[in-house]
């Protein structure tokens, strides 16, 4: 069993230039196998790429950084997108104090040659209306920006589509594509890319031609998840999901389809929140998982 590391490759972490290449996050699919098994595993399975673990990567002596990349490199692989610790929705004082501590975790990405970053768009607010919302959140992705295209690294930013998440809370915010290519284009950084996930671009009722809309650096990762059957659209829960393919219920092929159409480059991974992976053996999670990317791509 084993994926594949990119569209038009057979090569693990050497797809061609114009192809995506598959990335392992063992965190989004609740394993927790350490950096050097996640590399094997990686190796084995046919991915092109390992998510950065930003604790992990933190606690490495700096002179080491290097060859934690080279490690990788070594095995034909690549970093995909790391995460952001930074709460754009946390009050001032959180917001200050996390902002103070992320040149330090900037340099340490830049450091291990991690490329790209990313966060998440909070999609609603029970004290902070829309308006509000949206311009808080220009300055404060702005801030963020500085430091991490300041340390070369690429800014993700990814809107949450579930109608059972959104609507909980008095002032629904950023939940849609249209939605975030407007924060974008308030932010008016390059640098600032979106995070695609087929779960919220299917709950939020989008088309592969919605995709097509976008260019090839617009996008810094993607994810790749299928939907549990049974729901209705505006009935789907954002922790509960499936491997790409396993349900048929997501459009995944008019969806890498637009990827393909606009030339996206980027890592792909798998965030699926499902009880049923996680409760198997971590070999077998990341072998379904492969073969699920494999199927689909």
């Amino acid at each position: 069993m084993g994926g594949t590391s990119a569209t038009t490759s057979t090569t693990p972490g050497t797809p061609a230039s114009d192809a995506f290449f598959t990335s392992l996050n063992p965190g989004a699919l609740g394993i927790s196998p350490g950096f050097e098994a996640a590399v094997e595993l990686a190796g084995e399975f046919g991915f092109g790429a390992v998510d950065p673990d930003g604790r992990y990567l933190g606690e490495q002596p700096e002179a080491e950084l290097s060859k934690v990349g080279e490690r990788l490199e070594s095995a034909g692989l690549r970093w995909g997108s790391g995460g952001v610790p930074v709460d754009l929705t946390g009050d001032a004082a959180k917001f200050a104090e996390q902002l103070s501590g992320l040149p330090a975790y900037a340099a340490t990405l830049a450091a291990a040659g991690v490329e790209r970053a990313g966060t998440w768009i909070r999609p609603m607010s029970d004290a902070v209306t829309y308006r509000r919302n949206f311009a808080r959140h220009v300055e404060r992705v702005g801030l963020v920006d500085e430091i991490l295209s300041g340390a070369g690294i690429r800014f993700g930013l990814e809107y949450v589509g579930p109608k059972t998440f959104w609507s909980t809370e008095l002032y629904p915010f950023v939940h849609t594509l249209a939605e975030a290519r407007e924060l974008l284009a308030a932010v008016g950084s390059s640098n600032v890319g979106l995070i695609l996930d087929t779960f919220h671009w299917y709950t939020a009722g989008e088309t592969a031609d919605d995709l097509r809309g976008l260019t090839a650096d617009q996008v810094v990762a993607v994810d790749l998840n299928d939907a549990p059957v049974g729901r209705e659209r505006d009935e789907q829960i954002d922790g509960q999901r499936t491997l790409p393919g396993a349900t048929g219920v997501i459009d995944l092929a008019g969806f890498v389809g637009a990827l393909r159409d606009i030339g996206y480059a980027g890592p792909i991974k798998v965030e699926p929140f499902n009880a049923e992976l996680r409760a198997l053996p971590v070999r077998d999670v990341v072998a379904k998982t492969a073969d699920s990317l494999s199927s689909v791509l």
